[in-house]
């Protein structure tokens, strides 16, 4: 890092501006650092590389290396816009590692926080519920998701969640597994799935946020997990529905719906 940094004329103080993003289980600590004041093409070419959209980039990079990649965004981000204390507007310190920054004239110390965030997969027994957003790749379903307001708890998220985008009422729901995500801005993603009444099924979806809401069979939720944005396109311009890549929290909440239905018809 201090080489190439040589070249490009910037001296070892860029170093400090690294922070610290986690630690591989051979002990061997991992930094990030933000080149973006530097000449992308010049950084591309010294690298051997080239950038890429972060979105694209969360769903390339093997399952290793996306909670590095997450993290790092995140964490830079974070420096990037708390660079001054909200309270008496003096610039603020971050520490050797980055995971605070310290405001000295009041003596206020901020921490990188997460925002929660539940996502969930609606079933009502022998269907599951996936939707899309207008800024979705094409074709692209997902599960329902959407921020914790202050003073909820998960329960009464998913509850409102479901209710406010499609109109179902949850009669039960269970925890399945967590996961960081860096977009919009740094959160915790909480994977739940949950229960509607088989007899109170039909679908009012809200159109403001959300462009498609459909129920999906065990076959069809099947075939969809085998394609991904390339395969789903036909010959007319149309796309096929597809699911979010393994690398996501939606990925995992599918293939265990699947894995549940398909133990039941065993």
């Amino acid at each position: 890092m201090k080489r190439i940094l040589e070249k490009f004329k910037e001296t070892e103080q860029w170093i400090e501006k690294s922070v610290l993003i986690g630690c591989s289980d051979e002990h061997i600590p991992h930094f990030a650092l933000d080149l973006g004041a530097l000449e992308k093409s010049a950084i591309e070419s010294e690298l051997k590389g080239s950038f890429t959209d972060l979105r694209k980039a969360l769903f390339v990079v093997d399952e290793k290396d996306f909670p590095l990649l997450a993290s790092a965004q995140a964490l830079l981000r974070w420096h990037d816009s708390h660079q001054y204390c909200s309270k008496t507007g003096q610039p603020t310190q971050k520490n050797v590692a980055g995971s605070k920054r310290v405001c000295h004239a009041s003596g206020i110390t901020y921490y990188p926080q997460m925002s929660p965030v539940v996502i969930t997969l609606v079933s009502d027994g022998s269907r599951c519920l996936l939707a899309r957003q207008p800024s979705f790749p094409l074709g692209m379903y997902t599960a329902l998701s959407g921020f914790c307001d202050i003073g909820e708890t998960v329960e009464e998220t998913v509850r409102r969640e479901v209710a406010e985008e499609v109109g179902l009422e949850v009669e039960s729901f269970w925890y399945s597994a967590s996961q960081h995500w860096p977009l919009p801005s740094s959160s915790l993603m909480i994977a739940c799935h949950a229960l509607v009444r088989a007899q109170q099924t039909e679908i009012s979806m809200n159109s403001l946020e959300l462009e498609a809401a459909r129920w999906f069979d065990l076959e069809e939720t099947v075939e969809a997990l085998k394609r991904d944005h390339r395969s789903s396109k036909q010959e007319d311009g149309s796309f096929l529905p597809w699911f979010p890549p393994k690398q996501a929290i939606a990925h995992h909440l599918i293939r265990e719906w699947v894995k549940e239905q398909a133990s039941r018809t065993a």
